[in-house]
């Protein structure tokens, strides 16, 4: 299946009846947006203990433990597959919880953030609401690691000349995904994203989830907040259970990869 989240795009491998890994080669593969599918990120559904599984990954082949949108996608096709409201999802990140929102719209509880150096992770002890970066970022952990920046106006940034040398700073012993947010109004940010083994992208839940976290740690914000993406909006509320993500998703196509052709990319 090909979905997005407000223009941050998946391939979505429905694997729950063949239990079939999909290699590094395979993948990379499928990310060529000439020669293959194309996407900001490939999910797979598993099984596990009769329950779906979700494994991402980058378009440059590496995995991650969480992808905001993607969940919030991948939750609202198989909400809609089986008539439910809710659903719970295990990833790598833990077990999350999905609803249904109304509307369109889906949200999902992408877990409790990671605040201490080591979990996010940074390569040694430091105080994470102010990096020792030009620009004193933010480090969060959403079972991926983030670095946000509170800028005046966050349109003005060239993110393709400043996102790689943040992505792979020397702090960040597994690279970072970077945001650069400014504040609109009250409880309201403009964000851009710039995703570790991706580039920029249109939209990151777990980016939004990430900067929400950081503007209400630095008092920028309350809790619950509205972040405005590329691609459209997101509602983040960091709530004593976790951090809630609610936005719309689409599901644009689905088909099938010819066994030929998977097998000459292996």
């Amino acid at each position: 299946m090909k979905m997005h989240g407000l223009g941050n795009d998946f391939v979505v491998v429905d694997s729950r009846h063949e239990n079939r890994h999909l290699t590094p080669a395979q993948i990379t593969a499928i990310a060529d947006r000439h020669m293959g599918v194309g996407f900001d990120q490939l999910t797979q559904i598993l099984l596990h203990d009769g329950q779906p599984h979700l494994i991402f990954y980058n378009s440059d082949g590496s995995t991650s433990a969480a992808c905001g949108n993607a969940t919030r996608c991948i939750a609202r096709h198989l909400m809609d597959e089986s008539g439910a409201t809710e659903l719970t999802l295990t990833t790598d990140r833990g077990t999350l919880f999905a609803v249904d929102a109304g509307n369109g719209l889906t949200s999902v509880n992408m877990g409790h953030p990671q605040l201490n150096w080591d979990e996010i992770p940074l390569t040694h002890d430091m105080d994470t609401l102010e990096l020792p970066i030009e620009g004193a970022p933010t480090a969060t952990g959403m079972g991926n690691p983030h670095c946000t920046f509170f800028v005046e106006d966050a349109e003005a940034i060239d993110l393709e000349a400043f996102g790689p040398g943040i992505e792979h700073h020397p702090l960040y012993p597994e690279r970072t995904n970077v945001q650069v947010a400014s504040l609109k109004g009250p409880n309201h940010l403009r964000m851009r994203v710039w995703e570790r083994g991706v580039g920029p992208t249109l939209a990151s839940g777990s980016s939004s989830c990430a900067t929400a976290v950081a503007a209400a740690r630095r008092g920028l914000t309350d809790r619950k907040v509205q972040i405005d993406l590329d691609g459209g909006t997101l509602w983040i509320d960091w709530r004593d259970d976790g951090v809630w993500m609610t936005g719309a998703s689409a599901h644009v196509f689905s088909g099938v990869f010819t066994s030929e052709w998977l097998e000459a990319q292996k």
